[in-house]
């Protein structure tokens, strides 16, 4: 008798934390760039709702919303909106993909430190990147050969900088492809002769930011749409956010929320 009251026992302990555990999970996965917003928001958001637990992945914004079509995941954070072919892949999968904007960013040109280039102008970078222009002598520095770097076609910042830099044209076929904005910084701190982009978030002293059309990427400048290739960050849902999956959103739009975003180094939408 008492080893059946025991396992009955354990059993509906099992149900009782399995129940709480599975009920209040949240996953999120997609953008490196959105990553740090993602993480410490989450670190805030348990620590506020100790009884919720929150995982995050970065993995990518395509990979993310994919993720989201498949029902992997109940949050995908993007550095670029949700294409057509997203969306009605979403919709054949009965997703109805919602976007909800959360901050701000500015896309920057970024060399190694010791690089004695401080500006750069759209057209030179288009050309730098389809490879017109291939040594940092044609830029006014050493007799060099430029060393690309790129984003893989998977990320939200690839897109932008396909959309916003090159245009029409193609990465130059010998540039080197990283797959996060956590590789590139540390691709170009350890190259002298790179150059590459990253999200507004990921500049630190290890490499050097460089000037677009005698622009500098500020705060104001990126909020404004001044800087030439800002955008917003997203986190998509499966239609209209309920639950806890609403909770850590309205938490993300909050002023605590945000003031997560001004700590990462991102911009606030206000």
């Amino acid at each position: 008798m008492k080893k059946v009251l025991a396992f009955l026992l354990s059993g509906v302990m099992f149900f009782i934390l399995g129940g709480l555990s599975y009920g209040e999970d949240l996953r999120i996965d997609g953008s490196t760039t959105v990553l740090p917003i993602a993480q410490r928001a989450a670190e805030v958001f348990m620590q506020k709702n100790p009884d919720i637990k929150v995982f995050v992945t970065g993995s990518g914004s395509g990979t993310g919303l994919k993720a989201l079509i498949d029902g992997t995941t109940m949050i995908a954070t993007s550095s670029r909106e949700a294409k057509d072919s997203e969306i009605d892949a979403g919709k054949a999968k009965g997703v109805n993909m919602m976007a909800h904007k959360i901050a701000l960013d500015g896309v920057i040109a970024v060399v190694h430190p010791s690089n004695k280039l401080d500006n750069i102008t759209m057209d030179q970078l288009k050309k730098v990147y389809n490879g017109t222009i291939k040594t940092w002598k044609e830029l006014g520095g050493v007799d060099r050969p430029i060393s690309v770097v790129s984003r893989d076609t998977s990320s939200g910042t690839y897109e932008i900088w396909q959309e916003k830099v090159l245009g029409k044209d193609k990465v130059r076929a010998d540039a080197m492809m990283v797959a996060s904005s956590g590789q590139m910084s540390q691709t170009i701190a350890q190259n002298p002769t790179s150059i590459g982009y990253d999200g507004i978030g990921y500049i630190d002293k290890s490499i050097k930011v460089l000037k677009i059309n005698d622009m500098d990427p500020t705060e104001q400048s990126v909020r404004a749409f001044k800087w030439p290739i800002a955008r917003f960050l997203y986190v998509y849902t499966n239609g209209k956010p309920t639950g806890v999956t609403a909770k850590f959103i309205d938490f993300l739009l909050s002023k605590e929320g945000q003031n997560v975003v001004k700590e990462v180094k991102f911009v606030t939408l206000q």
